[in-house]
């Protein structure tokens, strides 16, 4: 008798019906944010074919009822993917999360850098990202100074962030 207790207490029962169901609502959930997606954001998401298929028909889908299944489609896919890597994929497209605001952050101080050290700063930002296209860089500087002694609109100033934003990015 003893020893059928012991037995019973070594049972290893896996997780509980309960904690199925939070995780399956949390691929879910993932796949929703899949679906909010645009196209070009969607190809930057490691997935496959058919999650990625599936995804883009929830998309075109309106009817509750119908988005409510090929969300639960999604997230039945979604258990032979690699969540960690869609979340952080997910992480890096999201413009709230803490690491793009600490990298619209930098890209902001290297913009005002650049502006203001202009060559120095150029020298800088080349050491610290080498693939850099350098004379593009130097071009869009002259181009923001022109525009800032003329008093026109900051074209160029937002060109130039998205520049540095996509060397960064790159990097």
């Amino acid at each position: 008798m003893e020893n059928e207790l012991q037995y019973d207490d070594e049972l290893d029962l896996g997780p509980s019906k309960s904690q199925l169901k939070r995780e399956a609502s949390a691929l879910q959930d993932l796949g929703e944010r899949l679906i909010a997606l645009n196209g070009s954001q969607l190809t930057e998401v490691p997935m496959s074919d058919q999650l990625a298929e599936a995804v883009r028909l929830a998309q075109r889908i309106k009817a509750h009822g119908a988005r409510r299944r090929q969300l639960q489609y999604i997230g039945k896919l979604m258990r032979d993917e690699d969540a960690g890597s869609i979340r952080k994929a997910l992480e890096h497209l999201d413009p709230a999360s803490p690491r793009a605001m600490r990298v619209q952050h930098l890209c902001e101080q290297w913009r005002e850098r650049l502006i203001e050290q202009g060559n120095e700063g150029v020298t800088a930002f080349v050491a610290e990202y080498p693939q850099t296209d350098v004379q593009a860089l130097r071009q869009k500087l002259r181009l923001v100074n022109k525009e800032r002694e003329k008093g026109a609109p900051p074209k160029y100033y937002r060109e130039l962030y998205r520049d540095i934003r996509e060397v960064i990015d790159r990097a």
